[in-house]
C-alpha cells in the first residue's frame, strides 16, 4: 500500500504513521529521528482538539512529548498501550534491529506491551537480511563476561563511546551499551534467544512481532507493509 506525502523520507514515514493514532488513545513515542516526526505531527492533532497519552520510551521522547503538547502517562498507569511508533536501524520482513539511540530497553518494553507496534523508517534502512551491529545494553559490573560470550556466539563486541562526552555512552537506565557485529544474520529469532540467555546482558535489539512498516521513499511517498 502507497501514501503519498510531499517531503522528506523519514518525515512522511512519521506523519503518516501517527494518522493511525485516534482520540482517547495511549501512544508509544518511540526515540529517534524519524519517530521524531510522528511525536510532532502528534502534537500538532492534539493542539486541534485530539485527546492522547504519550507514554515516551526515552528522556529524548519525554522532553519531546511534552515540548509539542502531549500529556504524558507511564506505564505503571497505563499498563496496556493502543500504538507503539518507534524507528529501527534495520528492518527485514518484520524483524527490526534498534538501539542507535541506546534506548532499546525501554523500546522493546513498550512494543511488547502495545496492542500494535509500527516502525517508521526511510528506505534505506530497508533489506533483505539483517546486517546491522546488534546495540546490547549491559550491566556495567559484567562487561567483560558479556564481551566473551558474544565472541562465543560469533559477534564482535565493541564498547559505544561517548561523541560529545568523555567515557562510555550510559543508557537512560544507567548500563552500557555494547553495539555486536555478527555480519549476515540469517536466523535472527533465534540469535535474539541466545542473546536473552547471557548472563549480564539487559536487553538485546532484535525485535521481532512488528505489526505495520511505514517506508518513506524520496519522491514523497509512503509504503506500507502490514504483517
Amino acid at each position: 500500500m502507497k501514501n503519498q506525502h510531499k517531503c522528506n523520507p523519514r518525515q512522511a514515514a512519521g506523519e503518516c504513521a501517527a494518522k493511525l493514532v485516534e482520540n482517547g488513545m495511549v501512544v508509544g513515542l518511540g526515540t529517534g529521528s524519524t519517530t521524531a516526526y510522528a511525536i510532532k505531527e502528534l502534537g500538532r492533532r492534539v493542539a486541534d482538539g485530539l485527546e492522547i497519552l504519550g507514554v515516551p520510551t526515552s528522556y529524548q521522547s519525554s522532553f519531546m512529548g511534552a515540548e509539542n503538547g502531549i500529556t504524558l502517562t507511564t506505564l505503571d498507569e497505563h499498563p496496556e498501550i493502543d500504538i507503539d511508533i518507534d524507528g529501527a536501524d534495520q528492518i527485514a520482513g518484520f524483524i527490526a534491529i534498534k538501539g542507535g539511540g541506546a534506548a532499546h530497553t525501554r523500546e522493546k518494553i513498550v512494543a511488547l506491551s502495545s496492542k500494535k507496534f509500527v516502525v517508521v523508517v526511510d528506505e534505506s534502512k530497508c533489506s533483505d537480511i539483517l546486517s546491522h551491529p546488534v546495540p546490547i545494553e549491559v550491566l556495567p559490573f559484567a562487561l567483560k563476561l558479556v564481551i566473551k560470550q558474544l565472541a562465543e556466539l560469533g559477534g564482535k563486541a565493541e564498547l559505544r563511546m561517548g561523541v560529545s562526552k568523555d567515557g562510555p555512552v550510559i543508557s537512560d537506565n544507567g548500563n552500557f551499551i555494547i553495539d555486536a557485529d555478527f555480519g549476515r544474520i540469517d536466523d535472527p529469532e533465534s540469535l535474539g534467544k541466545k542473546l536473552s540467555q547471557c548472563c549480564g546482558i539487559v536487553e538485546h535489539g532484535i525485535f521481532t512481532g512488528v505489526d505495520a512498516v511505514y517506508i518513506g521513499k524520496k519522491d514523497g511517498s509512503v509504503d506500507i507493509w502490514e504483517a
